[in-house]
């Protein structure tokens, strides 16, 4: 299995660390909205790299964390260290306390995460769950003198780790363009971020907790260090996330990681592309942030959405159309429909050459437009519908399209009558009654294929 290393700028060799097992940790969402299509390209990601690994044998024990608290809206704007807390924002607009909104949130997420048919990982994990590892973790920065103090928080010293800016090219000496706020003037540099932030004088927040350096409440990416560091050890495998993150969250995850454990933190770092919609930037201000909700409204299937994502290399930037969604459906409508017209044989066995081709697409970097190629190629191959199946089966192992699920699905007996109705009404020349049957065949969520012997064949609507 071959992975593209953010760290290395190479695409390497993934070899883990401990061969009985992988470990993996992805980032996951910030839980003061609902997640929007974009974030579900990254988490697609993460479910296939999870897939591919257990289609090559290995044991995963893969970590994903929920943001419920210190992600501050100074992110947007170039300085994750300023603005309002999403959660406490959150709070205030639906009035409501963070942990209802936390808890409201997670719940739709997990809902999500079930439509997109992800893989759960062993844990998710959540922040304010663990305050008390965070507060440690600053604790051994700051005996180690990687630690100052302003008037606002416990910073990390940027300029102590020699190898800040490897992952993300943005170094002490060259700061990051396009921030749009005032550099903090109390930060030694302008990389350093905060390990803790106090809360503000007079302010009483949502969520905030008493710790040797003064009430308040850790740093966004201080969260990810204390959890994955908890959870998976003191190095990591693999670490995923989306491209967005790479510049500041997941270097700053590796400076106070290393800094703590003298030891190297990840591995390899895999980042997904952005995804644009209708050729332009995604954002809740423009209107086109669409959830998975947005999209099951407009008829389509959270599979077809998947499929979609797959149609694109995951480092290469995904423009999103309602057409580009739609022909998707549409290649999945029929995938779904030749797996449940082939002949079904328990002791049929997969195709080695087609399982051989399909492995060497997903090893090599997760190249999912040509794995699904291979999809495509076995089909119209001279291969038996039997072994078509297991191999189909066997492939969707990492596709994750519900393929098995879709051949048990039996066509209920209303639809049987209501179609046989609508054959009677269209033998008796009684058009307009046949036209209301299909209709309500339609509604039922069946399509009716009138075949030359006067017979017709039902088919499933995605």
């Amino acid at each position: 299995m071959k992975l593209y290393n953010s760290l290395t700028r190479k695409i390497e060799d993934f070899s883990p660390l401990n061969t009985e097992m992988v470990t993996m940790y992805a980032c996951g969402p910030t839980v003061y909205d609902h997640a929007h299509i974009g974030n579900f390209r990254t988490y697609t990601l993460s479910d296939l790299i999870y897939r591919t690994l257990l289609f090559n044998d290995h044991r995963v024990k893969f970590i994903m964390n929920l943001t419920d608290v210190g992600h501050l809206t100074g992110d947007n704007l170039g300085d994750a260290d300023t603005g309002e807390d999403r959660m406490e924002k959150s709070s205030a607009k639906e009035g409501k306390s963070a942990i209802e909104i936390a808890n409201y949130y997670i719940k739709r997420f997990m809902q999500d995460y079930e439509k997109m048919n992800f893989l759960k990982p062993e844990k998710f994990t959540r922040a304010t769950e663990y305050i008390e590892e965070q507060i440690k973790l600053v604790k051994i920065l700051e005996e180690k003198g990687f630690t100052y103090t302003t008037t606002d928080g416990v910073y990390f010293d940027t300029s102590k780790f020699e190898s800040y800016g490897q992952l993300s090219g943005y170094t002490v000496e060259n700061v990051m363009e396009g921030a749009r706020v005032e550099a903090n003037p109390e930060k030694k540099n302008p990389t350093d971020f905060a390990l803790w932030k106090f809360s503000p004088i007079g302010v009483k927040r949502s969520q905030e907790w008493p710790s040797p350096w003064g009430t308040g409440f850790p740093g966004w990416h201080l969260e990810c260090s204390a959890m994955s560091l908890t959870e998976l050890g003191n190095t990591i495998d693999i670490h995923v996330g989306g491209e967005d993150l790479r510049m500041v969250h997941h270097q700053n995850e590796i400076a106070q990681s290393e800094c703590a454990t003298g030891k190297k933190f990840v591995r390899y770092w895999v980042h997904g592309a952005h995804m644009m919609v209708d050729g332009g930037r995604m954002g809740k201000s423009l209107g086109n942030a669409y959830t998975l909700t947005d999209i099951e409204k407009k008829g389509f299937d959270p599979m077809a959405l998947r499929y979609f994502f797959m149609t694109s290399h995951y480092r290469s930037k995904l423009n999103f159309t309602w057409e580009g969604l739609q022909s998707a459906q549409n290649a999945l409508k029929k995938l779904y429909e030749l797996a449940r017209s082939y002949s079904r044989d328990p002791s049929a066995k997969v195709s080695k050459d087609f399982i051989k081709k399909f492995g060497e697409k997903i090893n090599d970097d997760l190249n999912m437009p040509e794995a699904l190629a291979v999809v495509w190629e076995m089909i119209k191959a001279e291969v038996g519908e039997p072994e078509k199946l297991a191999t189909l089966l066997k492939m969707d192992t990492v596709l994750g399209l519900r393929m098995e699920e879709n051949l048990a699905l039996e066509t209920p007996q209303k639809v049987i009558d209501m179609a046989k109705t609508r054959a009677e009404y269209r033998r008796a020349g009684i058009w307009d009654k046949a036209d209301q049957a299909r209709k309500q065949l339609m509604d039922m969520g069946y399509e009716i294929e009138d075949l030359p012997d006067g017979k017709f064949k039902l088919k499933r609507k995605i």
